[in-house]
């Protein structure tokens, strides 16, 4: 039976196909090719994280982790000025420790 996925994989994922007796096929992206379906792998990873009950909860942050690094490489974006910039949202827009859900605003004017 075969299975379209048309996504990024993992590195080793076509050898793991092989090694237990399937056949996969493969394309190389261009690095704009990449640089799209990291972002679409972000959305992935990201709905697997949120939706993740708590026994999987780390290993879908991991993944989604692991995106993140390939994309700040990709892009070219130090850890560094990753956590400048999260300090700085985080003082001009503070974090989520204070757990605050907004209902609604409504206009003043």
């Amino acid at each position: 039976m075969e299975k379209e996925y048309h996504k990024l994989v993992r590195d080793r994922i076509p050898e793991i196909i092989r090694q237990s007796g399937n056949e996969c096929e493969i394309v190389i992206l261009s690095e704009a090719e990449y640089r799209q379906a990291l972002r679409q792998k972000l959305i992935e990873e990201a709905g697997e994280a949120a939706e993740a009950d708590e026994e999987d909860l780390v290993a879908e942050l991991a993944d989604l982790y692991e995106v993140i690094d390939a994309v700040m490489v990709s892009f070219g974006i130090s850890g560094d000025r990753l956590l400048d910039e999260q300090t700085k949202r985080r003082e001009a827009r503070g974090g989520f420790a204070q757990k605050i859900m907004l209902l609604r605003t409504k206009s003043l004017k």
